[in-house]
């Protein structure tokens, strides 16, 4: 009975756990989602593309339903709750109801985005030449809406300590010193760095824990459909982008949140900037393929460094 008991929570750690991940209808939410699941969490999985209704994004295939099942399906409890996070009410609805339901939250993932289409053409345009208005919703999509849930779910969350607080952005602290091609999107990235440093110092005399985290060169639905393959021939796409080489799937920082999730020592890492390749080196989990890349090594060295390596040297 003691062997099954261990055997039981080495393969569910997160058993019992309640997690609210915040933009889950695709990409690293949606794989942050399930792998919370495979660990034995309660999800609720929340954003605006549902079966019935599609949001600006326009990408109809992903919703949050789909996340919901496939959380289940990996062993833990999907709950697909449609919630525009920029409506406060929507938030406080959602949060009253975790609270009936399950009297507690473990775990935030703030992960909230779908911007990438404001990007474009003006993805290295002059901030004055950008639409204002477009300039003004990638804010809105990136920082409001992690503030808002934040500010509304964090009464839940920190009821009892160990909480457990995940600012989900692109870049570390480090790589994000450097301009990030576009002022709006320079802001959108950078703020969260920022919002972890501000909630673990707020976090920290109620034992609860901030951290941003950044995945890699992400092979997500909409960028493997930008390079016009899938995931099981994902390499056809170093043709025209080399450094797609490095490219890590969503898998990849799903299982770092899982991992720091179950780590009770977590609070170490708490207001650092943190990203899934260097979470691999230190709880030793794989991405899908069985590879460890590092893809802001990676950046770091050979893109910008100049040093004579490959993508298969940060594999």
């Amino acid at each position: 009975m003691t062997t099954n008991t261990t055997t039981q929570q080495e393969n569910r750690p997160l058993a019992g756990t309640v997690a609210l991940v915040a933009g889950a209808t695709r990409g690293a939410g949606r794989a942050i989602a399930v792998q919370l699941g495979a660990a034995g969490a309660t999800v609720y999985a929340t954003g605006r593309t549902t079966r019935d209704r599609v949001s600006e994004v326009g990408r109809a295939g992903e919703t949050i339903e789909e996340t919901a099942e496939l959380v289940t399906a990996a062993g833990g409890r999907g709950v697909a709750v449609p919630t525009d996070h920029l409506v406060p009410e929507q938030v406080r609805a959602l949060v009253a109801r975790i609270d009936a339901e399950q009297g507690r939250l473990d775990v935030l993932v703030n992960s909230c985005w779908g911007g990438d289409h404001l990007l474009v053409p003006t993805w290295d345009a002059k901030m004055w030449d950008i639409d204002l208005d477009k300039g003004l919703r990638m804010l809105d999509l990136g920082v409001r809406t992690h503030v808002i849930t934040s500010s509304l779910a964090l009464p839940l969350l920190t009821r009892r300590p160990g909480g457990l607080v995940v600012e989900m952005t692109d870049g570390t602290a480090e790589y994000n010193k450097r301009f990030r091609e576009q002022f709006y999107f320079d802001l959108a990235k950078t703020a969260p760095l920022r919002m972890a440093f501000g909630l673990a110092h707020d976090l920290k005399d109620v034992g609860g824990t901030a951290v941003a985290l950044t995945p890699g060169f992400l092979r997500s639905e909409e960028m493997l459909d930008h390079f016009g393959v899938r995931e099981e021939n994902w390499r056809d796409a170093c043709a025209q982008e080399p450094h797609f080489a490095i490219a890590e799937s969503p898998v990849y920082v799903g299982r770092a949140v899982a991992a720091l999730a179950a780590d009770p020592e977590r609070n170490r890492w708490s207001g650092q900037s943190l990203n899934s390749g260097q979470l691999a080196q230190e709880y030793g989990f794989t991405d899908a393929d069985g590879s460890r890349p590092d893809a802001w090594g990676y950046f770091r060295d050979v893109v910008h460094g100049g040093k004579d390596a490959t993508a298969d040297d940060y594999r």
